[in-house]
């Protein structure tokens, strides 16, 4: 991309989140923004996620490869299973357990977006309830077995094959996916950066 047609830097490395800015007709220059992602004392689910999407804004501004004076879009999405906020699998047996746990229950799905410019920055939150019906252990071990869990929050991703377990949901299907487009473009447009 020019950068003459550079709307906005994006610190994030999923694919999801570019494929949701590129539907929507927002260039983007990709930057990574490496936090640590640890859980503070007393830390909430909305504070969590939250903070972890203003942190990823904030270290994209701070980059050396930001050159453009064009804002910077931090997001973070997190799954919460009866309290508890479930990351991204640290194995098979860490996955197994978090699915097993959501199946046949209903689950918050948060993303928050910060976007960054200057001293400006605009935050938003999306909360999602997404119900799952109940998964046998045999399509626990077959969804391990796709790869697709390894590396989403709560061990599913609503995009693919995970579609499969989810009954209901109430809220926004692309902030579960990882950008909540309505927001997004909201905060874009607070910045003169229309969409579409």
């Amino acid at each position: 991309m020019s950068d003459e047609k550079t709307d906005v830097y994006l610190c994030s490395r999923s694919p999801r989140r570019q494929e949701l800015l590129t539907q929507i007709g927002v260039s983007f220059e990709v930057l990574d923004a490496d936090i640590d992602e640890s859980l503070q004392a007393n830390e909430g689910p909305q504070q969590y996620v939250t903070r972890l999407a203003r942190e990823k804004a904030l270290a994209g501004w701070e980059h050396p490869s930001r050159v453009l004076n064009i804002p910077v879009l931090g997001a973070d999405t997190i799954v919460v299973s009866s309290g508890e906020i479930l990351g991204k699998p640290l194995n098979k047996a860490h996955a197994l357990k978090m699915l097993n746990a959501q199946s046949g229950n209903t689950q918050q799905v948060l993303t928050a977006i910060s976007l960054l410019k200057d001293n400006d920055i605009l935050n938003s939150l999306s909360i999602s309830q997404v119900t799952f019906r109940g998964i046998s252990t045999n399509e626990l071990e077959a969804y391990w077995a796709s790869g697709e869990p390894a590396d989403k929050a709560g061990g599913w991703a609503i995009q693919s094959k995970g579609a499969v377990f989810v009954k209901n949901i109430e809220g926004s299907y692309s902030a579960v996916m990882g950008l909540p487009l309505y927001e997004t473009a909201e905060c874009l447009k607070s910045f003169g950066i229309d969409c579409i």
